[in-house]
C-alpha cells in the first residue's frame, strides 16, 4: 500500500507533461455534446441552396458549385482541397406539357426523365396504352406499342429504410426502354415516390446501346391516378384515351463534371484514409437541399468537429461527388483513379436529414473490437445495431465493390420519397436539430474509427 501511494502522485506528475493520447482527444460523448450544439452542416446547405440552387451534372450550374465548394471547404480548414474533373456526355431539360385529349381532357403536371428524347416543339399525340406493373410492361407482345404513348403504374410503399425504391424504381430506371423495344412512341409513369402533391419526381433512364431513346416523363402522382380513372371509364365503351405531350429535352454534348476532395490529414500515413461524402449535384426541379446539399454537409462537419478536436491518426478524405444523379459517374470516376489501396474505410449520406437510428457493418472479424466500440458509443443517442451488412451508399459503393470496408448510418426515410427528385426538393424540409443529431452520429464513428488500432487496409486476393 506504501509502494502504490508514493508511486500516484509521481504518475498524475508524468500525466500533465505528456500529451493526451488521440482516442482521448475525440471522446465520443465529447464530440457528440459539441455536434448537438453545432450549426455548420445547416450552414453549408443553407448557403449552397441559397447561392448556387439546382445544381444540374455537366451543367454550368454543378460547374459554379464546385468552385463554391474549394471555397468553403479552404475555409473551414481542410487541407488538400481540389477538384478531380472527369467527362460526361449532358443532359438538359426543356418544355414539358402533357395534356389528356380525348374522351375526357385535362392537363396534367409531368417531369421529364434524363436522357428522354425529344417529341419536338409540335409534340406528340396518341391513344395511351396502360400497364399496371413493370411485370406488365415486360409482357406486351413486340410490335404491340407502336405509334402509342405506354403508360405504366405502381403502388410504391413508404418504409422507413426506403427498401420499396429498388423495386419500383425499376419502372423509372428501366421501363422506358422497354417501352422504346416494343414501338411506343413515349412512355409515362407514374412517379417513384409517395407523396399526394401535385410535383413530379425526376430521375435518370437508361436507354441502352441499339435502343433508339423516346420521350419519357414522370406524371404526379394524383395525375397518374386521375389517368387510370379516365382508362377504367373509357374501356366499357371502347373509347381510347388519347394525350398529348411536349417535351423538347436535349443532349449538349460531352461536358465537364468532377468530384471535390478535401482531407483531414492523418498522423499514420500507414493506418489508410476514411473516405466520407456524399454528392454535389442534384436534379433541377428543387434546390437540391436532401437529395444531397444535407449529405455533403453532414459528412464536412463532421469531419470538421473531428479535426478540431486534434490530429487523427487516419486521414480521413471528404469526398462531394460529381454526377451522382445522372449514372454514378464521380463514384466511379473515383474508383477508377484511386482503387481500393490505403482505403480502410468508405461512408457516405445520401438519404436526406432524418434522424439516424441504426448503424451496419462490413468489417473484418479482425475489426469486432472496433465494431463494439462504434455500437456502444452510439447506443446512448438511440442508435441501434442492425443486422444487414453495410454497403457504404452510392458514390463510395464501386470503391467499397473493391474490398474497401463500409459502415452505415442509417436514416428514418419515412417521408424521403415525398420530397425526392421534386420541385418540393427545398432547405424548408430540413429540421436543424435532426441534422445536428446526424453530426453527432458521424463525429462519432469518425473519431473512433480515425484513432482505432485495427488493421482495416484491404488485402490482396
Amino acid at each position: 500500500m506504501k509502494t502504490r501511494t508514493l508511486l500516484a502522485p509521481i504518475l498524475f506528475g508524468a500525466a500533465l507533461t505528456l500529451p493526451f493520447p488521440l482516442a482521448a482527444q475525440h471522446d465520443p460523448a465529447a464530440l457528440q455534446q459539441k455536434a448537438l450544439s453545432d450549426d455548420t452542416a445547416y450552414a453549408i446547405v443553407e448557403d449552397l441552396t441559397t447561392e448556387i440552387g439546382p445544381r444540374l451534372a455537366g451543367t454550368e450550374r454543378e460547374a459554379a458549385a464546385r468552385a463554391w465548394a474549394v471555397e468553403r471547404l479552404k475555409a473551414m480548414g481542410f487541407a488538400n482541397v481540389r477538384i478531380e474533373p472527369f467527362d460526361m456526355k449532358t443532359w438538359v431539360r426543356g418544355i414539358e406539357t402533357a395534356e389528356v385529349t380525348a374522351p375526357f381532357t385535362g392537363s396534367m403536371h409531368i417531369s421529364a426523365l434524363g436522357n428522354s428524347a425529344s417529341t419536338g416543339e409540335k409534340g406528340l399525340e396518341a391513344e395511351v396504352v396502360y400497364f399496371r406493373t413493370m411485370a406488365d410492361l415486360d409482357a406486351a407482345p413486340e410490335g404491340s406499342l407502336k405509334g402509342k404513348i405506354a403508360f405504366v403504374s405502381h403502388k410504391m410503399t413508404r418504409t422507413q429504410t426506403g427498401a420499396s425504391y429498388g423495386q419500383f424504381g425499376d419502372v423509372r430506371r428501366r421501363g422506358p426502354a422497354i417501352a422504346a423495344k416494343k414501338g411506343a412512341a413515349a412512355i409515362v409513369i407514374r412517379s417513384v415516390g409517395t407523396d399526394y402533391h401535385r410535383n413530379p419526381h425526376t430521375g435518370g433512364t437508361n436507354f441502352p446501346e441499339g435502343v433508339t431513346p423516346i420521350p419519357a416523363a414522370a406524371l404526379s402522382i394524383p395525375d397518374a391516378e386521375n389517368l387510370e380513372r379516365m382508362i377504367r371509364r373509357a374501356q366499357p365503351a371502347g373509347k381510347p384515351v388519347t394525350m398529348k405531350l411536349v417535351l423538347t429535352p436535349r443532349q449538349i454534348g460531352i461536358t465537364q463534371s468532377g468530384n471535390v476532395i478535401a482531407e483531414v490529414p492523418g498522423s499514420d500515413p500507414d493506418a489508410g484514409i476514411i473516405l466520407v461524402g456524399g454528392h454535389l449535384d442534384s436534379w433541377d426541379l428543387g434546390t437540391g437541399a436532401i437529395d444531397d446539399g444535407a449529405g455533403v454537409a453532414i459528412t464536412a462537419a463532421a469531419a470538421k468537429l473531428v479535426m478540431d478536436a486534434g490530429k487523427p491518426k487516419r486521414t480521413i478524405r471528404v469526398v462531394w461527388f460529381g454526377a451522382e444523379e445522372v449514372g454514378l459517374f464521380g463514384g466511379i470516376a473515383y474508383a477508377k483513379k484511386h482503387g481500393a489501396a490505403n482505403h480502410a474505410l468508405a461512408m457516405e449520406s445520401d438519404f436526406g436529414a432524418g434522424r439516424i437510428w441504426q448503424v451496419e457493418f462490413k468489417l473484418p472479424e479482425t475489426a469486432k473490437d472496433l465494431q463494439t466500440k462504434i455500437t456502444n458509443a452510439l447506443a446512448p443517442m438511440g442508435i441501434g445495431k442492425g443486422a444487414g451488412a453495410a454497403g457504404g451508399g452510392p458514390d463510395v459503393g464501386p470503391t467499397v465493390a473493391l474490398g474497401v470496408n463500409a459502415v452505415d448510418l442509417q436514416q428514418d426515410g419515412t417521408d424521403y420519397f415525398d420530397l425526392h427528385h421534386t420541385p418540393d426538393d427545398t432547405l424548408d424540409k430540413i429540421d436543424p436539430k435532426m441534422m445536428q443529431q446526424n453530426v453527432a452520429a458521424w463525429a462519432t464513428v469518425l473519431g473512433i474509427v480515425a484513432n482505432d488500432p485495427a488493421d482495416l487496409l484491404p488485402k490482396g486476393k
